[in-house]
């Protein structure tokens, strides 16, 4: 019997992200890395708003175009997004929906695995077949993550977003899309390398699957993941420069270090 992934409470986003989304940038992965909350503030943020004076100037020509997608995502996350996220989270015990999470992450190994060798960095790129090989096998399928929790083999970061930053192409203009959030132009392109590279695409999904899967392990991030995006919005003086600034160091931290998710 053929078994769909599609269930019936993320449907009507998962259609939505999949018309506003597959065009645009990335899958699964990608979606969970740039677009949710917790990807943004890696960094603390202070009140004084002098503090941003001394921050880098990030190229932002279509900022009035910015803040009005920034507030259309912010009336989305709450009307939508977040009630989702809130009856999903019930639904599926955390154990769980942290398996899920696994096995989302393990089927993306391929595009970290591709970027750690364009950027020579063959030990992570060994780490990143290792993790593979012991998850899928020892994990069953990737839902475990025995290669952390066992060998303290924690995972990679790599994107072609951040693999071009370290061959020294620029960030480009700012961009905020609807649905992912903060990007720029240098990583809206390593997005669309990321949706090509990503092995899910080649499975062989038809539409009601792929929207399934990607609208299921967007909400399932989601309900992983620390709820840090309202303390931003709470906090901030001004949350738009906040989390364009928060991603803009966030990008360039991932680009100088590499290294492991654990220490982003």
């Amino acid at each position: 019997m053929k078994i769909r992934t599609c269930s019936a409470i993320p449907v009507l986003l998962c259609l939505w992200l999949f018309l506003l989304g597959s065009s645009l940038i990335a899958p699964v992965a990608a979606v969970a890395a740039d677009a949710m909350p917790d990807l943004l503030l890696e960094d603390e943020y202070d009140n004084d708003y002098d503090d941003w004076q001394d921050a880098d100037i990030i190229s932002d020509p279509l900022e009035p175009w910015n803040r009005a997608v920034f507030v259309f995502n912010d009336k989305l996350y709450f009307w939508m997004l977040k009630p989702v996220k809130n009856v999903y989270a019930e639904a599926l015990p955390h154990d769980i929906r942290g398996c899920i999470d696994n096995f989302v992450n393990n089927l993306s190994s391929p595009i970290v695995l591709i970027n750690t060798l364009l950027q020579g960095r063959f030990s992570d790129a060994w780490t990143v077949i290792s993790r593979f090989g012991i998850n899928t096998v020892l994990g069953v399928y990737g839902f475990g993550d025995p290669a952390a929790s066992e060998f303290a083999m924690h995972p990679p970061s790599a994107d072609f977003g951040q693999t071009l930053g370290r061959y020294g192409a620029g960030t480009g203009i700012y961009l905020y899309w609807p649905i992912f959030g903060p990007s720029n132009v240098r990583d809206t392109l390593g997005r669309v390398a990321d949706f090509a590279a990503n092995p899910v695409n080649y499975v062989g999904l038809n539409s009601d699957e792929a929207l399934g899967y990607s609208g299921t392990a967007l909400v399932n991030r989601m309900s992983v993941s620390p709820d840090v995006y309202e303390e931003t919005i709470k906090y901030s003086l001004d949350p738009y420069v906040a989390i364009r600034q928060g991603y803009y160091e966030y990008r360039n931290a991932r680009i100088r270090g590499g290294g492991t998710e654990e220490n982003q």
